[in-house]
């Protein structure tokens, strides 16, 4: 895919309405090409920000104030007969109320599994690659300012001397068309996938500690500062809380 191709499909792939073979071509274009990246991010930004705007309306002091009045003027014969269908409404709303929170308890549970089936699928396609990442070191202050400008956030990585943990790089991914880290770190022939994404940015809520296996894989999810923190490897329980604590003290 070229740029130009690229610049085109943005809107749509962040809309979810591309197709799930272009969507799959564009993000890999945009793991690849910096000044795409550079602009996809711009456009989240700018998606995010329209949305927080237009939750900010309530009513002024004066509006509030007329319909008070409009309502204090009518007769209570009148007002009793203009609030029955709204009670009529406000019944059939709780009803439908209740049959939502019903329906959002189990669709949250599967997107929580879809959640760690994209992740897992995104380790392995990461191992899979030939460019397995896009920054290429161990040096903790030679990957983390690699990540100014193309992620909305920073992060903290640990000093990994004298620890069994090497650093190997890290690359820019998407979840949820929302920008933010993939690192890989190694253990012996192991490889550990931690990805670092806002919570903002996430599609649903989660446990301040989530410990879980996904095929053959052992994940581990957490919370810190506002980020949100997947990792996920073939390596053993013991290696990836090893390396969890870690992460969770680097300063």
């Amino acid at each position: 895919m070229v740029c130009k191709d690229c610049s085109e499909k943005l809107d749509a792939y962040f809309d979810g309405e591309l197709s799930a073979e272009d969507a799959r071509s564009v993000a890999e274009h945009l793991r690849q090409c910096p000044s795409c990246a550079a602009d996809a991010l711009s456009k989240v930004e700018m998606k995010r920000a329209v949305h927080a705007a237009g939750q900010k309306y309530a009513p002024n002091p004066e509006f509030r104030a007329h319909l008070q009045k409009q309502i204090a003027s009518q007769k209570p014969g009148t007002r009793a007969r203009n609030w029955m269908p709204i009670f009529a409404v406000a019944a059939v709303a709780l009803v439908l109320i209740a049959a939502i929170s019903v329906f959002v308890v189990h669709r949250s549970k599967g997107a929580s599994q879809q959640l760690w089936s994209e992740l897992v699928d995104q380790h392995v396609s990461t191992l899979a690659s030939s460019n397995m990442v896009d920054v290429v070191s161990s040096d903790r202050h030679t990957v983390k300012p690699w990540f100014e400008g193309k992620i909305p956030f920073t992060f903290n990585l640990p000093e990994l001397q004298g620890s069994p943990f090497v650093l190997i790089g890290g690359r820019v991914d998407y979840l949820k068309q929302s920008p933010g880290a993939e690192l890989i770190f190694g253990i012996r022939q192991h490889r550990i996938s931690v990805f670092i994404f806002r919570d903002a940015d996430l599609p649903e809520g989660g446990e301040r500690q989530a410990v879980q296996t996904d095929l053959s894989f052992q994940v581990r999810r957490w919370r810190q500062n506002g980020l949100t923190y997947f990792m996920i490897s073939d390596a053993s329980p013991q290696d990836l809380d090893q390396l969890s604590n870690l992460i969770k003290s680097a300063k």
